[in-house]
């Protein structure tokens, strides 16, 4: 039956990413050809720290996961949005969404609901930041995110042209993608359905003050969106763990994992990903110390 499980998770999240890719890089495609990427690229560009805002308030009303958000990452590179802006995004989309909101209300009250959805999107703020200003372009793979205006300029002027434009951009990323989404989803099913939370539980529990940093390395290989994670840091918080590391811990899970990894391989080098990893995983781990230190209030 745990077998059955994995196929099942296996063949709706590959279905559910690979039509969502082929259908946001079409409609972002199709827009792209009234407007060109450099115009695009030049007015995200003047509005400094407020486009990652734009981007992070984008990703807060998105319900994606974190490998259900790489599709629209990777239509804000093929648009030339900079790579910070488009990271802001990536990182708020799967830590925020409506669903998490009516969830959290239920189980932790608004104070502690309004203060994780503050932190989420200033998480992908500053993150975004942090990267733009890391001048990280050389490591994006040119193949995958090359903005193809001369084609649009040239080619795309009748609606039907625009069409076909899109279209034909759809399915040259997917066939890029798509042996690299099937082995993520397949890496996602396995580690889903065989991870026991009893385990992570006692060694979270054992960790004293050291349990919000523990809590995020034993969360990022993890897979599953912030609303599914929710009940787990409910059980984690009533067995006496710290509010922030019980937050921290279902961040993590959300915002990085294993399988999103594979994913943005095929559209960066792997210096990227580790670096991305890594201050995101720093500004989790401040952030769980930071809830942990504000439980009082935030708990009464």
């Amino acid at each position: 039956m745990l077998w059955l499980e994995v196929f099942k998770f296996f063949i709706y999240d590959s279905i559910k990413i690979i039509l969502l890719l082929s259908v946001m890089i079409a409609v972002i495609g199709f827009f792209r050809t009234f407007l060109p990427a450099e115009k695009l690229k030049s007015w995200i560009s003047r509005q400094g720290v407020l486009g990652n805002f734009f981007a992070s308030l984008f990703g807060a009303i998105t319900p994606f996961c974190s490998c259900s958000s790489i599709p629209i990452f990777i239509s804000f590179l093929k648009a030339q949005v900079p790579l910070g802006v488009a990271f802001s995004f990536l990182i708020t989309s799967p830590l925020v969404n409506e669903y998490l909101v009516v969830l959290m209300l239920g189980f932790f009250g608004w104070k502690v609901t309004v203060a994780y959805c503050i932190s989420g999107m200033l998480l992908g703020i500053f993150c975004g930041i942090i990267l733009g200003k890391m001048r990280l372009e050389k490591y994006i793979v040119n193949d995958l995110v090359d903005s193809g205006d001369a084609y649009v300029s040239v080619q795309a002027k009748t609606f039907l042209d625009r069409i076909k434009f899109a279209l034909n951009e759809s399915v040259s990323i997917v066939k890029k993608l798509f042996l690299w989404i099937m082995f993520g989803v397949g890496v996602g099913a396995l580690i889903h359905n065989f991870v026991p939370q009893e385990a992570i539980q006692n060694i979270i529990k054992g960790m004293g003050v050291f349990s919000v940093p523990v809590a995020v390395i034993l969360g990022v290989p993890l897979y599953g969106s912030c609303a599914a994670i929710v009940p787990i840091a409910v059980a984690l918080f009533q067995k006496g763990i710290p509010l922030g590391t019980a937050l921290s811990f279902m961040m993590a899970v959300a915002a990085l994992s294993l399988p999103e990894a594979v994913m943005l391989r095929r559209a960066m080098r792997l210096q990227l990903i580790m670096i991305f990893f890594s201050i995101t995983t720093l500004m989790l781990i401040f952030t769980g110390y930071l809830f942990n230190f504000l439980q009082n209030i935030l708990v009464r």
